[in-house]
């Protein structure tokens, strides 16, 4: 007897710890040792070194450090983010609940009156009856449903937590992007302003020349021309700014926002991170693990899909206290109790139960290719920003002596024209290859502080995953 108790006690044991479906497994995505065009010096570093968690305050710009400030804050999107995890955690504890008994009171209290007009007739009687009791029923989990769905909503709230940080990151590296191409603007309409200045100038020197009869109106023309040309590439320059500055107030939550002009010249370009083996782009991105809890979560599903086809197995019982007087309910003599067991197994369900295994099925695969890509697609951006941040910086030298030359070839084109030894045409050229060479220049400097931004992002930003849940 003693055997057969400890027989049917570690039975019961097992069957409560089983679990149908699989156990998840972190798939394998191959990648290579490095990055195709990362420098040799950080190539070498094989440990993942974190990138400053606030890094936009690498460019040191109090500016840019308020409008980061402001947009972490009071972006709507964060705002829906972060309503978005508390929903998934309230989820949570909704489905943890379905792991403990449910107890139930009800009352009930009613008088009724017999009658005495029937075949057998009795005396009419009035009576009461009143009821209060305590029911519970208990699903026991033998096969392991209730705890896949509490995993897969644990990884459904982990993957919350990790899609706001998404947000955060998104939202930090377009608002410095859109910062700098505020800035970059804001150099363009000085350099555009500066362009402007110059041919209203010689516009007037050339209006002389005519009126003394050593310009003709084709010259004159061409300088009018030319000043018009470069007012109205300055009202498009202007517009854009306005644009930009839209865009920030949006980003920021401040309408109003109005910004001084800067000085795009004085924003430092930061190192380049180290950026470790691509490996752990898996540790260090958030998006990444954001799709990996959804693989977690579609994994468990096949747990609740396959355990829908075995029997389930519940509890119920009730306590309480049956009486004709209120006074005597909860009496001895009234005390009323149940103790029940059902058992119910699918039997003729037309193949409906096997389709849900096979849809969880597949949308598990469809969650590994999910995953998969997002590492690929992480691996190319890194790959992208490192290649962006060479050679934008490698041009930077380039354009400046473009820069100069223009400027050297606008000085002597303006000595022959005034000396009468070259036509207006060869200034008009001079000119427009400044002011094209002033702006490749700006705009490659706004490009290559993009990249970095992007460098910052693909790496992780300086995010750090701070375990919001416990460790499954």
């Amino acid at each position: 007897m003693m055997r057969r108790r400890l027989f049917y006690g570690a039975t019961a044991v097992a069957l409560a710890g089983c679990m149908v479906g699989p156990d998840y497994e972190r798939p394998q995505t191959p990648l290579p040792g490095k990055y195709p065009d990362e420098p040799s010096a950080n190539a070498s570093a094989a440990a993942p070194v974190p990138v400053r968690a606030e890094w936009w305050t690498l460019y040191d710009d109090p500016t840019l450090n308020s409008l980061l400030s402001s947009a972490l804050t009071d972006n709507l999107d964060v705002v829906f983010a972060v309503a978005r995890i508390e929903e998934a955690d309230a989820d949570l504890r909704e489905v943890n609940a379905s792991l403990f008994p449910e107890i139930d009171l009800g009352a009930t209290g009613a008088r009724s009156r017999t009658s005495g007009n029937i075949a057998s007739p009795s005396p009419v009687r009035l009576s009461n009856d009143f009821r209060v009791a305590l029911s519970t029923s208990f699903e026991i989990d033998f096969w392991g449903r209730l705890r896949r769905q509490v995993e897969s909503a644990r990884a459904q709230a982990l993957g919350t937590h990790y899609a706001k940080d998404v947000v955060a990151l998104s939202l930090a590296g377009l608002t410095t992007q859109t910062y700098f191409s505020l800035r970059s603007l804001d150099a363009q309409i000085a350099a555009t302003r500066e362009t402007l200045k110059t041919r209203q100038d010689y516009l007037e020197i050339v209006r002389r020349r005519a009126e003394g009869g050593l310009a003709s109106d084709l010259d004159l023309n061409q300088a009018l021309g030319a000043r018009s040309d470069a007012a109205a590439q300055l009202k498009d320059l202007v517009r854009q700014r306005s644009l930009a500055e839209h865009l920030l107030g949006n980003l920021t939550g401040k309408l109003d926002l109005k910004l001084p002009a800067g000085d795009l010249a004085q924003l430092p370009v930061p190192p380049v991170p180290p950026t470790g083996l691509p490996s752990t782009l898996l540790e260090r991105r958030p998006d990444i693990r954001a799709a990996e809890e959804s693989l977690v979560a579609a994994n468990a599903q096949i747990g609740v899909a396959k355990a829908a086809l075995l029997p389930r197995i519940s509890l119920t019982g009730s306590l309480g206290g049956e009486s004709d007087e209120l006074g005597s309910l909860l009496s001895t003599g009234g005390r009323i109790w149940s103790i029940g067991f059902a058992l119910a197994q699918p039997i003729f369900t037309a193949g409906r139960l096997t389709a849900e295994v096979d849809a969880t099925t597949a949308r598990q695969k469809q969650a590994v290719a999910t995953y998969q890509k997002s590492i690929q697609t992480a691996f190319r951006e890194v790959a992208d920003a490192l290649i962006n941040v060479e050679q934008t910086g490698a041009s930077v030298a380039d354009l400046q002596s473009s820069v100069d030359a223009s400027r050297n070839a606008l000085r002597l084109a303006t000595r022959r024209y005034e000396s009468g030894y070259a036509n207006y045409l060869d200034v008009l050229d001079a000119q427009r290859s400044l002011n094209v060479s002033q702006l490749a220049l700006i705009r490659n400097q706004q490009a290559l502080l993009s990249a970095t931004v992007d460098l910052m992002k693909a790496l992780g930003g300086g995010w750090q995953d701070e375990q919001p849940l416990a460790a499954r």
